[in-house]
């Protein structure tokens, strides 16, 4: 009599998604999914146990981020799935590729007959229809190779983002003859530019005397760094990174206005240019110094999403991938012609960026901000230059959107959908991806930053990176409540209301979980980074500290 195990419809995930290039899962076990968590312990997929679903979908986000690869989250039906989707929201809205595997009640419980089953939703897959790209159910298990497939492909094809697969617990269940599957094919889609629109741009950028160009996140989502760099020195253009498109674009390059996207200045040079360029950004609420740039010149828009094109501003739009489109400007650019060197009213480019990053230091100075740079510059100065860094939303974080140079890591934000808790789960994921990709564990090290209202989203995947011993930093900045929060209230009202917050003794409790902790002064970050990135597995600082932003330059002055 054989032993051999029988397969069963949860073989048919796992068996598929190491097909395709899966090596770690992120989630929570449930009584719907048990089917798949079986069939992992017949796998080579690694499992990282999360403890709320939304934070495994952030992990997922962040392992995705980190890698440049698909980030796959296994999820349990009802609470389990709907916990997950405000994570989902973020990478949605950032172009982050995940493929969601998420359990459902058994077949004979679909189509919203109230039938009283554990975890029962009329329309579960409906729930995930606004934060996800495709969605599908599968109803035989025979279906759950080409389904996962097509949804992988889905994921990678651009605009990327997560896609849903949810099958049946009775699915999962069932024994399946289909032999084991060993070879999956998932090819993104091509959206190459239309030609005789990247005509038109040429045409447009050949004349130009004042171009500029605004790299947004899908520079980077699309690995498009290279030829941003040809076509901006090509044009002698300028270049603004918005906080998604933070390391698109050299820090520290001649025609870099770096990232001070929320400054009147840099809003005006925008507005002069007589040709904008805008590369994988939708010019929205931040980028657009909220919605106060109104530019006088032509505007360029590239993106893989055509819904985001003309959404804000009048332009010529080009539905493509940022490097494909970047790839064929440069090949264009290389053979014509420039009509004229680029004059800035009698000043060169550099000298405008020069200029420009000097009125907005200026302004700085007068602000009686010298605590938030100086914090801000400490932590940048003991970062090492390659250490990706995963950032809240908090202020420390609306800082680094400004200011933060991101050299030759990645510095990642919720600022997509803008939902607290992202920060430490996404470095976790983030942290274990990049280790999964070869590097040591001291190679592997991230630095995650959160508030303390921000952080006690996540506060439980402290045992999470315990569990996984995972080489994550958490910086912790305390300032009593929700602090953006508080200054947004007290400009608009006078006072603020409901910002104030109770919150644990942070080391201890990190302690408690047996992840080394302490508290330190502002002034001690520093050495408190230094020492603490040379530890083993997670370790916590926590600072406590009021930061303030710096004036807001789209209300008038």
């Amino acid at each position: 009599m054989s032993n051999e195990v029988q397969r069963n419809g949860g073989d048919l995930v796992v068996e598929t998604l190491s097909a395709l290039g899966a090596k770690t899962v992120f989630g929570i076990p449930g009584q719907h999914a048990l089917g798949l968590f079986d069939a992992l312990s017949r796998s080579n997929l690694q499992f990282i146990s999360s403890r709320v679903e939304n934070n495994s979908a952030f992990a997922a986000d962040g392992y995705s981020r980190a890698t440049g690869e698909v980030g796959v989250l296994f999820l349990s039906t009802g609470p389990g799935a709907l916990t997950s989707l405000a994570g989902l929201q973020e990478a949605y809205a950032t172009g982050v590729p995940m493929v969601v595997i998420a359990s459902q009640i058994p077949l004979d419980g679909l189509g919203a007959r109230r039938k009283g089953m554990l975890h029962q939703l009329d329309d579960q897959k409906a729930s995930a229809a606004n934060v996800t790209k495709f969605q599908q159910t599968v109803h035989h298990a025979s279906g759950i190779p080409s389904a996962i497939q097509d949804a992988w492909a889905q994921a990678v094809t651009v605009p990327m983002g997560p896609v849903w697969v949810e099958v049946p617990q009775d699915v999962l269940l069932a024994p399946v003859f289909v032999p084991p599957v060993h070879d999956a094919l998932a090819e993104a889609y091509e959206h190459p530019p239309r030609v005789e629109l990247i005509d038109e741009a040429v045409r447009w950028l050949s004349d130009a005397k004042r171009p500029v160009i605004v790299a947004g996140g899908g520079v980077r989502r699309a690995g498009a760094e290279s030829e941003l760099l040809q076509v901006a020195e090509k044009l002698n253009a300028p270049v603004l990174c918005t906080p998604g498109g933070n390391g698109a674009f050299p820090w520290e390059h001649e025609l870099s206005l770096q990232s001070w996207v929320e400054d009147r200045y840099v809003t005006e040079v925008l507005e002069d240019a007589d040709v904008l360029v805008v590369v994988g950004s939708s010019l929205g609420e931040v980028s657009s110094n909220y919605f106060t740039l109104t530019p006088r010149g032509h505007m360029i828009q590239i993106d893989a999403e055509p819904r985001v094109l003309e959404s804000n501003t009048p332009a010529l739009g080009i539905r493509a991938d940022a490097k494909t489109a970047l790839e064929f400007l440069v090949s264009k650019l290389n053979t014509t012609q420039l009509s004229s060197n680029p004059d800035w009213h009698g000043q060169s480019p550099a000298q405008l960026v020069t200029q420009t990053l000097g009125k907005v230091q200026n302004r700085l100075r007068g602000q009686g901000l010298d605590l938030e740079q100086k914090f801000m510059a400490d932590i940048r100065e003991v970062v090492p230059a390659d250490m990706q860094t995963f950032w809240d939303m908090t202020i420390a974080a609306y800082w680094g959107w400004s200011c933060w140079d991101s050299r030759d890591g990645e510095f990642h934000s919720a600022q997509g959908a803008g939902g607290l808790g992202f920060g430490f789960p996404s470095a976790i994921g983030g942290s274990i991806g990049l280790q999964i990709k070869g590097a040591s564990a001291a190679q592997a090290r991230v630095l995650a930053v959160s508030g303390d209202g921000s952080s006690m989203y996540s506060i439980a995947e402290l045992a999470t990176a315990k569990q996984h011993n995972v080489p994550v930093t958490w910086l912790i900045v305390d300032d009593g409540g929700y602090g953006i929060l508080r200054e947004y209230m007290e400009g608009a009202f006078g006072k603020a209301t409901a910002t104030e917050l109770t919150r644990p003794d942070f080391v201890a409790l990190a302690q408690s979980f047996g992840v080394p902790a302490r508290l330190v002064e502002a002034d001690q970050i520093g050495e408190a980074l230094r020492e603490s990135f040379a530890g083993e597995g997670p370790n916590v600082i926590v600072v406590q500290t009021l930061l303030r932003m710096f004036a807001p330059t789209h209300l008038g002055e």
